[in-house]
C-alpha cells in the first residue's frame, strides 16, 4: 500500500512537472508566434488594388476639376511643376515615379492632412511617405531660389496694375510693392510655447513678406517667434547681407503700414487717421487730405493681404501644421510660396487668383499686429525719414490736386 501510495505521489508529481513544461511551452510558442506574425511574417497592410500611382493617373486622366481640387493647380501646371523640380535635382526611386512623388506632397500641402492619411491614399509606409515628401520639399527649396525675387531687379520698368489704373497713375508710379507681416500656425515643444504664442492664443511663426503688383512674393523671412514684432523682423530682414533683401533703388519704394519704420525707401500711412479699407466702407467721404492719402495708400497695399489670402487658400497645411519639427516648418512656408509663384507665373487662369484678385472679396485682416486706429502707440521702434514724409506729402497733394480738376 505505502509502495503505491509512494508511486501514486512520484506519478502525480512527474504529471504536474509535465504540466508545468506544457505550460512553459505553451506560452513559449504563443510568443513565438506573435513575435513571428509581428516581425516575420506580418500581414500585408497597404494592399488596396488602386495604387497611388494608379490613383494620380486617374485623377490627371480624369475631369480638370479632380485636379485641381485634389492638387491645388491645372493638369498642365502639376506637369510643368514636376518637369522643374527634375530640374531641380528631384529623381524617381526605385518603387516611385516623380509624379506620385510630387502629388503627395501636394496633397500634404495643399489638404494639410497627416502620414497615415497619406499612407492609406498612396498605399506606402509612412517611412516611405517621410522620405518622398522631404525629399520634393528640398527640391521646392531649390524652386524658391528661382521663383521668389523679383521679375525686374532693377525696377526699371512700372507695372501695368499702376499704370492702368487711375487710382495709382502717376501719383504711385515708383512704388515697387508692398511689404507685411503675417503669422501660420506652428507646433512647438511646451516649453518653447510662450515665445509662438501671441494674441491668437496658439503657437505660430511670424513670418515677413514682400511682394510685387502681380500678387507674387519678391522676398521672405519665415521662422521668427509669433511674439517678434513687425518692425523687429523687418530690421533684422534690411540689415542682414546674405538675406538678400531687394534693397528699392534710389527714387524708388515700397508700401508699408503702420507697423513698420519708414526710412528712405518705405511709405507708410499717415497716423491718428483712418486707414483699413473696411473703416472708409463704414462711412461716407474723407475727412481730411491725410485720409485720402490713406485711402488709396491702403488700397494698394492691399495686394500684400490679397498674396497671403491666395496663399492661405490654397495650401490648408499653414492654418494647422502637423508636428514636424520646426525646422521643417520653416521649410514648408518658403516651399509653397515658392509654388504659389510658380503657378502664379505659369497659369493664364487660376481660381484662388481670380478670387483675391476681385476687389469685392473682402480680406479679413487675421494678424495680431492689426488694430483699427493708427494710434502713435501701436509703432514699435518706428523711425521715420523726413525724406519719406516729403514724399508721402507730395504725392497727398498731386491726388488732392486731381480730384479737384476731375
Amino acid at each position: 500500500m505505502n509502495v503505491w501510495k509512494e508511486q501514486l505521489e512520484h506519478n502525480t508529481q512527474e504529471e504536474e512537472e509535465d504540466d508545468d513544461t506544457f505550460e512553459e511551452s505553451y506560452i513559449l510558442a504563443a510568443l513565438l508566434g506573435e513575435y513571428a506574425t509581428k516581425y516575420l511574417c506580418k500581414e500585408p497592410c497597404r494592399t488596396s488594388e488602386l495604387t497611388g500611382h494608379a490613383w494620380v493617373q486617374e485623377i490627371l486622366q480624369g475631369n480638370p476639376t479632380r485636379c485641381y481640387e485634389m492638387f491645388r493647380m491645372e493638369k498642365h501646371i502639376f506637369h510643368k511643376l514636376c518637369h522643374e523640380l527634375v530640374e531641380h535635382d528631384l529623381k524617381s526611386s526605385k518603387h516611385m515615379g516623380v509624379e506620385e512623388m510630387v502629388a503627395m506632397f501636394l496633397v500634404v500641402v495643399g489638404h494639410g492632412v497627416g502620414n497615415r492619411m497619406i499612407q492609406e491614399r498612396f498605399q506606402h509606409s509612412g517611412e516611405t511617405v517621410s522620405r518622398h515628401f522631404h525629399r520634393v520639399l528640398h527640391a521646392c527649396l531649390k524652386l524658391s531660389f528661382k521663383y521668389i525675387k523679383p521679375e525686374d531687379p532693377m525696377f526699371c520698368e512700372c507695372h501695368a496694375k499702376i499704370k492702368n489704373d487711375q487710382r495709382y497713375w502717376p501719383f504711385f508710379k515708383n512704388a515697387i510693392g508692398a511689404i507685411d507681416g503675417t503669422h501660420v500656425s506652428c507646433v512647438v515643444s511646451a516649453s518653447e510655447q510662450p515665445r509662438f504664442i501671441g494674441r491668437k492664443g496658439y503657437p505660430t511663426q511670424n513670418i515677413m513678406a514682400v511682394c510685387d503688383w502681380n500678387m507674387c512674393f519678391t522676398f521672405v523671412l519665415a521662422g521668427w517667434e509669433g511674439t517678434a514684432h513687425d518692425a523687429r523682423v523687418f530690421d533684422k530682414a534690411l540689415a542682414t547681407a546674405n538675406l538678400n533683401f531687394p534693397h528699392p533703388p534710389q527714387g524708388k519704394y515700397y508700401l508699408v503700414d503702420s507697423g513698420y519704420p519708414t526710412p528712405i525707401g518705405y511709405i507708410g500711412p499717415y497716423r491718428c487717421e483712418r486707414y483699413h479699407l473696411p473703416e472708409f466702407r463704414r462711412s461716407s467721404g474723407f475727412e481730411n487730405h491725410n485720409e485720402v492719402f490713406n485711402y488709396y495708400h491702403s488700397s494698394l497695399r492691399c495686394t500684400i493681404e490679397r498674396t497671403f489670402g491666395v496663399w492661405k487658400n490654397k495650401f490648408a497645411i499653414l492654418r494647422s501644421m502637423p508636428k514636424f519639427k520646426y525646422e521643417t516648418q520653416v521649410h514648408i512656408v518658403v516651399a509653397t510660396m515658392a509654388i504659389h509663384n510658380f503657378i502664379r507665373k505659369s497659369a493664364e487662369m487660376d481660381v484662388d487668383f481670380n478670387l483675391y484678385e476681385d476687389e469685392n472679396t473682402v480680406i479679413h485682416h487675421d494678424d495680431d499686429h492689426r488694430s483699427t486706429n493708427l494710434n502713435q502707440s501701436q509703432s514699435f521702434n518706428v523711425a521715420s525719414s523726413s525724406e519719406m514724409d516729403h514724399a508721402r506729402n507730395s504725392i497727398r497733394d498731386q491726388i488732392i490736386a486731381y480730384k479737384l480738376n476731375n
